[in-house]
């Protein structure tokens, strides 16, 4: 078959006015645009046949006196894309972000990357998503273990103490116990997170690289809720009281937003079928 009979078919396919021909082509341009989508955001990110975005389930990363809608943060309902990271200077941590004060480096309100992890490297575990605050070093010398943390100038072999990062206790110095180098890792809420995670029952070990999914890029607001229902509503959130209803988490701006925002989609395609019923009535008056 030549090209200019295939240019015919796909033409008489195209502008056919059948009802099951129209439905396999929009069937068809909705397949294909999904496919576009995917593509774009793996293109993106990187996470080739992985997933290219998280939901957020909590309010770790929320932070104080935040605007009406809540953009330009993280927080319980909104989706980020994951973009996949391979080494360690693929991230930049709040401490190194900070020294250089460049508002470029900032992500989400404060400076450093945000990082989706699994701690332990456990692929059972809920993943966290909080930012890198610096990177520690950890040396066994015979029984003894010292921590480096270059970013801030630190050798120590006892305790340790930056209030700004979570590396304390009651405002005091901690004597950690860690067994390998990694990221030091915190919420930005500065009501729940006091603490960094690898003090605050979160992760008890600084995070490896390979224990990382990715770094979070970009905001997708409130739609993350109608994830978080269906996640609760297929795990029997509703009814068990032992599972946690995730979307109790999102805010009541955000739901409003959502609610909003669904409304608006919805009624486009609406107004447009009514916009071509009445031009097709004044042609048919006329």
């Amino acid at each position: 078959m030549d090209i200019k009979k295939l240019k015919e078919l796909f033409l008489r396919f195209w502008h056919s006015k059948n009802g099951k021909v129209s439905l396999i082509r929009d069937v068809l341009v909705a397949l294909f645009a999904v496919f576009i989508i995917i593509m774009i955001l793996w293109s993106y990110t990187g996470q080739w046949l992985g997933t290219p975005m998280v939901a957020i389930e909590s309010g770790s990363m929320m932070h104080a006196n935040e605007p009406y809608g809540r953009l330009g943060t993280i927080d319980a309902g909104d989706m980020v894309l994951l973009v996949k990271v391979t080494k360690r200077n693929d991230i930049v941590t709040y401490c190194r972000a900070e020294s250089q004060g460049r508002d470029d480096l900032k992500t989400y309100g404060k400076y450093g990357d945000v990082i989706v992890y699994r701690k332990y490297g456990d692929t059972t575990e809920d993943q966290i998503i909080h930012r890198a605050m610096c990177w520690v070093d950890v040396e066994l010398n015979g029984t003894e273990k010292t921590y480096t943390i270059a970013e801030y100038g630190i050798y120590s072999n006892k305790t340790l103490y930056i209030p700004e990062i979570g590396l304390q206790e009651n405002n005091r110095p901690v004597s950690p116990d860690w067994s390998h180098s990694g990221f030091i890792t915190k919420g930005d809420n500065p009501y729940t997170n006091k603490e960094c995670d690898q003090l605050g029952g979160i992760c008890d070990e600084p995070i490896k690289m390979e224990w990382i999914t990715g770094k979070a890029r970009s905001e997708l607001p409130w739609i993350g809720a109608i994830n978080l229902f269906f996640n609760d509503l297929a795990g029997g959130a509703f009814w068990n009281k032992n599972v946690e209803v995730t979307v109790s988490n999102v805010q009541s701006d955000s739901v409003v937003c959502l609610i909003i925002l669904l409304a608006v989609l919805i009624s486009i395609p609406i107004a447009l079928d009514l916009y071509d019923y009445y031009r097709t009535k004044k042609k048919q008056k006329i």
